[in-house]
């Protein structure tokens, strides 16, 4: 019998003191570590799991983790039946119904939490979240696919690359829509990254995360991912979307547009935010209904797919007494581009104006955001932006900085000739700025 198969999860010191007790998982066992005694079901580990703890199943339901001794005494009490986690029925395909594809990248909505520590850990595959969700199977034909497990602080544009072209792939097969599970904290960047990457779209496409964890009571995992798929299944839009709550409320879920959206807050449920524009559209209940201009499902169009991205771009946040010299490192390694994110307006300190003209006859590309949340730049009120401009700083309306950062990534690997780049740049290309800000309440 192969041990480790039947310890699953652990592995270092703890597989090591596990294997010399001849234990197995699912065995009740008792642990005495100097005066206290636990007695409970040994349990299977997460993979991220340290190599010190064992975890044990108590009597009363609950999961505690206990960190091994070389004074602990443990001993095997009896024999119960093994942790298992079997699948539940899954529905037969229904012709009726559309086809939508989930894609599990990780994140939060695709996460238990670990409770001996109460951190969170990315464990779900993509089955788990169709069978947790069993009312996805009246909405539509699931498949599944799992590309990463990945936490969203870990995903760059490599993994933006190969996520571009596994959707295409899907999309190709003939799905109605595909549903990407993301970690919030950069699913912006993604969604920017996408909205780029795939042009054309006769489908929607549709990144959707939680902000609290599916076995947390307050989770907003079902909501959010139960409306991402009827919207991926019916809504006549079709861009590359974010889909999460409207409020704090379980009641509605608004779809943001790819490029003009932020996360807002750091715990909140309704997080995110449409910058600049309304959402697309609000789902609630059965209902979905569309609140501004939006690019049309229709299943004869021609995806177009540019999926590359070059990293040698940077997003360069304006403070008081900023290092000139900082622009100087952009230049020494080579970067291509340089997108600034200025204060108010569009402004940045006059000190790093001669950085600034070096980089510009030295042929960077330079891209002037606004720091503030609303409203667009404008750099022909005062003479600092004036001057800015006539260095060869581009202005760039009412751009997010995220997306600006990456829409720059794109242009890059489509061309590495500045006039070109220029071009591409201020061509609105995924509705990524407006020739209006409006002004809202």
């Amino acid at each position: 019998m192969n041990m480790c198969a039947e310890l699953s999860g652990y592995k270092g010191n703890v597989l090591k003191f596990l294997m010399k007790a001849d234990l197995q998982i699912g065995d009740i066992i008792r642990i005495t570590r100097n005066e206290e005694v636990f007695e409970g079901t040994l349990m299977p580990r997460y993979e991220l799991a340290d190599d010190n703890h064992i975890v044990l199943k108590l009597k009363n339901g609950y999961n505690i983790g206990i960190k091994i001794h070389h004074e602990m005494v443990v001993m095997k009490v009896g024999t119960g039946a093994k942790p298992t986690y079997k699948l539940p029925y899954q529905p037969k395909e229904k012709r009726e119904l559309p086809t939508v594809t989930i894609i599990s990248t990780g994140g939060t909505i695709a996460s238990r939490v670990d409770y001996r520590t109460g951190a969170v850990h990315p464990a779900l595959t993509s089955d788990d979240i169709l069978t947790v969700v069993p009312e996805l199977s009246k909405i539509a034909n699931i498949k599944t696919k799992i590309l990463f497990s990945l936490l969203s602080e870990n995903v760059h544009s490599s993994h933006w690359t190969k996520l571009a072209q596994t959707v295409a792939q899907h999309i190709l097969m003939g799905v109605n829509g595909v549903v990407i599970c993301h970690g919030t904290d950069t699913m912006a960047y993604t969604s920017a990254a996408l909205s780029f990457a795939l042009q054309n779209l006769p489908v929607p496409v549709i990144f959707v995360g939680s902000q609290r964890s599916s076995d947390r009571p307050s989770s907003d995992a079902a909501l959010n991912l139960i409306n991402a798929v009827k919207a991926a299944a019916r809504t006549p839009i079709a861009e590359v979307m974010v889909g999460m709550h409207e409020t704090s409320s379980d009641t509605t879920t608004v779809l943001h547009r790819g490029t003009r959206v932020r996360k807002c807050h750091t715990s909140r449920r309704d997080a995110f935010k449409s910058i600049n524009i309304g959402p697309l559209a609000r789902i609630k209940g059965e209902e979905i209904t569309l609140l501004e201009d939006y690019s049309r499902r229709d299943p004869n169009k021609q995806l177009i797919i540019n999926s590359n991205f070059e990293r040698k771009v940077g997003l360069l946040k304006f403070y008081p007494g900023l290092n000139p010299n900082i622009i100087d490192w952009y230049m020494d390694h080579g970067y291509f581009g340089l997108v600034l994110e200025g204060t108010g307006l569009g402004h940045v300190g006059d000190h790093l104006f001669p950085q600034i003209r070096k980089a510009v006859e030295q042929g960077l590309l330079l891209g002037m955001t606004s720091q503030c949340v609303w409203g667009r730049v404008n750099m022909n009120v005062y003479d600092t932006g004036i001057d800015l401009q006539r260095i060869g700083v581009i202005p760039l309306k009412d751009m997010l900085p995220e997306t600006a950062l990456v829409k720059m990534m794109w242009i890059f690997s489509q061309t590495t000739d500045i006039e070109e780049a220029k071009k591409l740049l201020m061509l609105n290309i995924a509705g990524e700025f407006s020739e209006r800000t409006l002004y809202e309440k």
